[in-house]
């Protein structure tokens, strides 16, 4: 079957015994979401496989910028994102109550849930959208098999597991997961307003953990639809009396955790659930099989922190969607040598790498104490001033610098 022959077939109808598609996506989150509208976009039959019709209200990515913004314009999802997230452009950042530097750069704000709403919205046929449960999975060199609780079966040539940490399915074809880090970091989300109902002072803030002692990287406050969005990121125990407090007392602990936001914040509260995370690092191995594929968290974890994740999740994507699996359908088979093209690509090694490095450089940064890394950590954010300190005297200057670099 070559990538257009059914092009102008719908997969099987939701009653039918066997269901029939070029590609079953396995998770009907961000990644899976993604990776189906771009495939379908493309020609290709497609089945996203969710157990819930409308994704939950999770913790997970809240924020994309920077290049990532470049990946979702590549792939068509630009003009979705600007529909359903709050913009901005500006982030004070700051330490023990001072100005470190502002970065400036376009961002969006949202709740994922919206995100991957947006994500299905783009898949042309909604009936590609099988809301079931898989209970088996069958993978071969030509063709793959799915069972369903429903009793339905599904048959595709390629089947992309983007189930996220849940590894159900990856282990019974016996694919596991090796532990790097166990609870790398926490992560806790919530929103906040000023109980005056008046706006903040700014259109978004980082504030940096003072103390190593503390173990906390950053707080990071930007707008969504519902308000002025807070993800602090914490490297310390997930049993810390400290954890509690920030789920019962939030307000509180976190100006005593983080005392130069005060004059920031002024009088605020929380006005919805506290929600927490705790993360693994952790990458799966024997992986490479035929007819299977893994994408994003099912592959390997990232560091919230670290502000890698969606970035890993976008390559893949990406490299996956746009240029191996339409190619993978153009021949017979899907062998192992196939698949293993993607695990080798190059911009996908880099960025699992990178992911890798920029969480082990966070926690380090944040919460060493011995005096190598508190001098490097004193420099860091000495080099940031002195770097806004002068941009602000010649305005531009940096922006002329890297360009002449590029050069």
């Amino acid at each position: 079957m070559t990538a257009n022959s059914g092009a102008a077939e719908p997969i099987a109808p939701t009653g039918a015994a066997m269901i029939v598609a070029d590609i079953a996506i396995v998770g009907g989150g961000l990644a899976g979401s993604l990776a189906a509208a771009v495939l379908a976009r493309a020609g290709h039959r497609v089945a996203l496989v969710e157990k819930r019709a409308v994704h939950p209200d999770e913790f997970r990515v809240e924020k994309i910028g920077s290049q990532q913004l470049d990946v979702f314009r590549r792939l068509g999802f630009i003009r979705g994102l600007e529909s359903m997230a709050c913009p901005y452009d500006r982030v004070l950042n700051i330490r023990e109550g001072k100005v470190v530097d502002v970065s400036v750069g376009q961002a969006y704000g949202f709740t994922y849930s919206h995100l991957v709403a947006m994500a299905r919205g783009q898949i042309p046929d909604p009936s590609s959208l099988i809301i079931d449960e898989v209970t088996a999975v069958s993978c071969s060199d030509d063709v793959q098999h799915l069972d369903f609780a429903s009793g339905r079966r599904l048959q595709a040539r390629l089947v992309v597991l983007a189930t996220g940490m849940a590894g159900v399915l990856g282990y019974r074809l016996g694919i596991r997961r090796r532990l790097l880090a166990a609870q790398h970091s926490v992560s806790f989300g919530f929103t906040i307003a000023r109980r005056d109902g008046a706006p903040f002072d700014f259109n978004a803030l980082t504030c940096y953990g003072e103390r190593a002692s503390d173990g906390i990287d950053y707080l990071s406050l930007f707008p969504v639809p519902a308000g002025m969005r807070a993800n602090l990121f914490m490297f310390r125990d997930p049993t810390d009396p400290v954890m509690r407090e920030l789920r019962r007392d939030t307000a509180a602990t976190v100006l005593r955790l983080l005392p130069g936001l005060r004059c920031y914040l002024g009088d605020f509260l929380v006005t919805d659930r506290v929600q927490n995370w705790v993360m693994d690092l952790s990458i799966v191995e024997g992986h490479l099989q035929p007819g299977v594929v893994l994408i994003g968290d099912a592959f390997q974890t990232n560091c919230p922190a670290a502000g890698t994740g969606v970035a890993r999740l976008l390559v893949d994507v990406e490299r996956l969607c746009t240029e191996y699996a339409p190619r993978w359908l153009m021949t017979e088979g899907m062998s192992k040598e196939k698949i293993s093209q993607f695990y080798s690509d190059p911009a996908k090694v880099a960025a699992d790498q990178q992911s890798l490095r920029m969480a082990r450089f966070r926690q380090a940064l944040t919460s060493r104490g011995d005096i190598g890394w508190d001098v490097r950590r004193r420099l860091h954010f000495l080099r940031r001033k002195i770097i806004h300190r002068v941009d602000q005297a010649r305005p531009g200057w940096l922006g002329r610098v890297r360009t002449a670099l590029r050069a």
